[in-house]
């Protein structure tokens, strides 16, 4: 009878613990910290605001959203670096015009740059445990007025401007982890309790 027992027991057990499992692993995937590595072979968009005022960091972010949307769509159906790289160097004065309308558009009469090269400084940022390093990149920068604001920058090419590297993690957001402890908890009581029942303590 006790060996009757102790299948059924076993068998709620498997039937308990699979799907815990499962879950606790798919957490796993979905619930850290997921940041972005960088291909060697990129290009770069970083945007300078002219200070960091709530209407200068605005602006900024309406450069940046005309200037990444058209300049994803022309690398859109690009595979090659260097085929990306003579399309933006190339269309440098469309990327001026960009610019010139949205701070028009916004009646702002301050001045900006755009600039296209392999030399463009970027800051180190630490996010949780992973590192972008300081250094000079390939990328487009362009700098409004004083260019002494908080800046934003993403990836043009290959295509990653729909990760904030600004934030360090990707859009998708972060989920508690913090069930795992107490499955194993119930699961260490769920046979502790056997043993006792069984006399194996």
């Amino acid at each position: 009878m006790k060996k009757l027992v102790l299948i059924v027991f076993i068998f709620i057990l498997l039937l308990i613990t699979f799907p815990l499992i499962g879950m606790s692993q798919l957490e796993e995937k979905q619930g850290g910290t997921d940041y972005q590595v960088i291909p060697d072979e990129a290009i770069r968009l970083r945007i300078l605001a002219n200070s960091d005022s709530d209407a200068d960091q605005e602006l900024k972010r309406m450069v940046r959203d005309e200037v990444n949307e058209v300049i994803t769509e022309w690398v859109a159906e690009i595979t090659d670096i260097e085929e990306a790289r003579k399309l933006i160097e190339a269309r440098i004065p469309e990327i001026n015009e960009i610019v010139k309308e949205v701070l028009k558009g916004e009646g702002s009469s301050d001045s900006f740059k755009v600039e296209y090269g392999s030399d463009i400084t970027f800051p180190a940022k630490l996010y949780g445990d992973y590192v972008y390093p300081a250094g000079e990149y390939e990328a487009v920068l362009i700098t409004i007025g004083e260019g002494k604001g908080n800046n934003w920058w993403c990836v043009l090419f290959p295509p990653l401007c729909f990760l904030d590297f600004s934030n360090g993690t990707t859009v998708a957001a972060e989920e508690d982890t913090e069930e795992e402890p107490q499955v194993a908890e119930e699961k260490t009581e769920v046979k502790f309790f056997l043993f006792e029942w069984f006399g194996w303590s």
